[in-house]
């Protein structure tokens, strides 16, 4: 049977455009890169505790994670990506994905903490503190023998800031749980000795000393 030149022509071009496929196909498996599942645990100055919510990212691809409650962290990287590692309170560190056959890769991470000590200030409304000391001289407040103000701290006024003043939040709590332990005493307790009452006796005594007198 004889081909006409149309089609040998035909085959040539379908039997070269399968060779050039076939040769591209190493070459398109040597340029993939391998995804490697990083993971790790990023430790504090004290190399023993992990430290929660540390940034752990790629720039350059814009993709990161962050560490779990215990430090730990797991990352799907390529070879050569850069990682940048960063938290509030400590310096950021870098490391390079290395070029590996492995699929996982576990590293560890100690972060070291970036303290900046200030100088100390003292604030001051007066400029210097001779001049402070001048003007607490120059107040001339009245001093009895207590050794305070007679007039800012007299017995009515005291008595009257008791009754006024309004409870802090210490205080408040504490009269909360006061009324819930006498509640729970008067739900799942025994009852009350009158006998130990003082003021059932002094009724006592008071009605004794009427009946006596009439």
């Amino acid at each position: 049977m004889k081909l006409k030149s149309g089609n040998i022509f035909f085959t040539l071009g379908i039997v070269l455009m399968m060779a050039f496929l076939s040769s591209t196909q190493p070459l398109k498996a040597q340029g993939k890169k391998r995804v490697i599942q990083l993971s790790g645990i990023i430790l504090g100055d004290d190399s023993v505790s992990g430290i929660p919510g540390v940034h752990v990212y790629v720039p350059k691809a814009g993709r990161g994670t962050t560490s779990n409650r215990v430090g730990y962290f797991s990352l799907p990287v390529l070879p050569n990506d850069e990682i940048t590692v960063s938290a509030v309170g400590y310096e950021r560190q870098y490391f390079k994905v290395p070029q590996t056959d492995k699929d996982n890769l576990t590293i560890v991470i100690e972060l070291i903490s970036d303290t900046t000590y200030l100088e100390t200030v003292e604030i001051m409304a007066f400029p210097t503190e001779e001049i402070f000391k001048e003007a607490i001289v120059a107040l001339n407040l009245p001093i009895d023998q207590r050794g305070v103000s007679g007039d800012n701290y007299n017995d009515d006024l005291l008595a009257l800031m008791l009754r006024t003043t309004p409870y802090d939040g210490a205080l408040n709590y504490r009269y909360a749980q006061d009324l819930w332990a006498q509640n729970q005493a008067n739900r799942f307790g025994a009852p009350p000795n009158p006998f130990l009452n003082p003021f059932n006796w002094a009724k006592f005594f008071k009605s004794l000393k009427s009946k006596k007198k009439n």
